[in-house]
């Protein structure tokens, strides 16, 4: 998770969205190309009879998104970059397509805390059908920025960051998607795309700063990074930061109807929670804001590295994760009552 760095024999770790990490530094030593899944015993599957229907996700959806995001023409997405715009005016192109609307004047939201050139978070919206909760609202949200051009070998600069986040960022769109064919949101849902995460969270303080001077009813913020990989052994598909700050995870895995989201102990450890674009909605709301991701510390070895490319990733596990999660989220867009709380 961006800026999440073990330094071997320093046991330092820099902060998501700080100064700019050391690119050398393996966060997985004994399998530094990374891994796709095939290590893993208990690989996630569709269930044995289920359906897919018309709002599903597919393996061949996630990989038409993720090629995009993580093509060499978007140069790592680097904040302010023309590589970043790309990325915004695709975003905002399906987004259109979907009728899911801009939730401000435009879908670009040009950031007020991020002085070195433009930069603009993409904030869509639906808004809710139930005439009493479509005034309470829930973001799903990630970052879409990357560092952009780096020192790598002779044949590679580009950090095209698919992991961190295209992953995340391919998720939310097709939540997006989903409920946008759907329409079964009962509360409003703002889908948030932030730029400059690896600045230091600028894009999520930009909107956390400025939904609050609207007094913004929010119920939860639910944050999605670094999610192309599966977790090691584990008998979930993803972990939560802040686990033990709310019952977040007892009410996803009640509406997923499976362990589908536990806890992880080195997020804990390294306070995974402030260190990434959920933590401006929690300092700001005191709302329950979290982040679900499965990068576990030993299944992916390319962070920050010209290494994370898509080629890495596991688009059976995202698309079934992603349709794993649809449920989660109708539950807690749709409950009558605000269940989510902090403890």
């Amino acid at each position: 998770m961006r800026h999440i760095v073990i330094v071997f024999l320093g046991g330092l770790l820099v902060a998501c969205g700080g100064a700019k990490v050391d690119q050398s530094t393996v966060l997985n030593p004994n399998n530094p190309k990374g891994v796709k899944g095939s290590v893993i015993k208990n690989k996630v599957t569709m269930a044995e009879g289920s359906v897919m229907n018309a709002v599903d996700t597919t393996p061949k959806d996630i990989e038409a998104l993720m090629t995009f995001l993580t093509s060499d023409d978007l140069q790592g997405r680097d904040t302010g970059s023309d590589g970043i715009t790309k990325a915004a005016d695709f975003i905002e192109s399906i987004f259109s397509r979907n009728n899911i609307q801009p939730y401000f004047n435009s879908y670009k939201d040009t950031l007020e805390n991020y002085s070195d050139g433009t930069a603009y978070n993409v904030v869509g919206f639906l808004p809710g059908t139930d005439s009493d909760l479509k005034n309470e609202y829930v973001i799903i949200g990630a970052h879409y920025d990357h560092i952009g051009i780096i020192s790598g070998d002779d044949s590679d600069t580009i950090a095209n960051g698919a992991n961190d986040n295209a992953s995340g960022t391919t998720a939310v769109i097709e939540f997006a998607k989903y409920f946008a064919q759907t329409k079964n949101n009962k509360r409003s849902i703002i889908f948030a795309l932030f730029s400059a995460e690896e600045k230091g969270l600028l894009g999520s303080k930009h909107l956390a700063d400025k939904l609050l001077t609207q007094n913004l009813d929010l119920y939860v913020m639910l944050n999605f990074e670094m999610i192309g990989v599966p977790m090691v052994n584990k008998d979930h598909s993803l972990y939560l930061t802040g686990y033990e700050l709310s019952n977040l995870a007892e009410v996803s895995n009640k509406y997923a109807q499976k362990n589908l989201v536990g806890f992880l102990p080195k997020a804990k450890e390294f306070n995974l929670f402030r260190r990434s674009d959920n933590a401006p909605f929690h300092d700001k709301f005191n709302v329950p804001s979290q982040t679900f991701s499965s990068f576990d510390f030993t299944n992916f070895g390319e962070y920050h590295k010209v290494g994370d490319e898509a080629s890495l990733m596991d688009y059976n596990f995202m698309s079934n994760m992603v349709n794993e999660v649809k449920p989660m989220l109708e539950g807690i867009i749709n409950a009558p009552l605000k269940e989510v709380k902090y403890n």
